[in-house]
């Protein structure tokens, strides 16, 4: 299987809270469902659906699982019932959490080790959307095989940043690039 991050982001790096102003409010953020006036562009969901494909299951951290749980259980719909159906693993730092969706399972302990093993395994991929700290642990160890970022014509000054302060110097390679009538770049890297 190939990493695959999949994440909206200002020209700032920010990540956190996208979809919806209550979305993720850490740290006082009040600039929730920033990315909504671009996300809509039919350009941006053929990009996803041709780099996801169908044989995908989904990576998240505990962050990230919990708040989609919330959210599409909640709202209902193929959205919910697609997230249901995938297979999900959901790294997190405490080996005790509960995982109420179905086919999910928990990666705790080294969980750098755990998607190594996991990429060992045959085909699709295991995507990865939000999840900042976890692609942040992965990206050091070769983890992360391709980023496919969709940079939202916003500067936030504030928020969650999908790359912060560290001594990991990462090289990578724009593979592609293509532009959204919103102003949304889609900007796939790899290591």
């Amino acid at each position: 299987m190939r990493v695959l991050v999949v994440n909206h982001i200002t020209l700032d790096g920010v990540l956190q809270g996208p979809g919806r102003p209550d979305e993720d409010t850490r740290h006082d953020f009040e600039h929730g469902g920033w990315a909504k006036p671009g996300a809509s562009d039919p350009a941006i969901g053929a990009a996803l659906r041709e780099r996801m494909g169908e044989g995908f299951s989904w990576l998240f951290g505990r962050r990230s699982y919990e708040g989609m749980l919330s959210h599409w259980n909640a709202v209902g719909g193929a959205f919910k019932d697609g997230l249901n159906e995938k297979m999900k693993y959901v790294a997190t730092s405490n080996p005790e959490l509960e995982l109420p969706w179905p086919n999910s399972t928990l990666l705790s302990g080294d969980v750098p080790g755990a998607v190594a093993a996991l990429r060992e395994q045959p085909g699709g991929s295991l995507v990865i959307m939000g999840s900042g700290r976890l692609i942040r642990s992965l990206l050091p160890h070769g983890l992360v095989d391709e980023l496919f970022l969709m940079i939202h014509p916003v500067v936030l000054g504030s928020g969650e940043r999908l790359f912060g302060p560290s001594h990991d110097w990462i090289p990578l390679t724009l593979a592609d690039i293509a532009t959204a009538s919103t102003g949304v770049i889609l900007a796939t890297y790899r290591p």
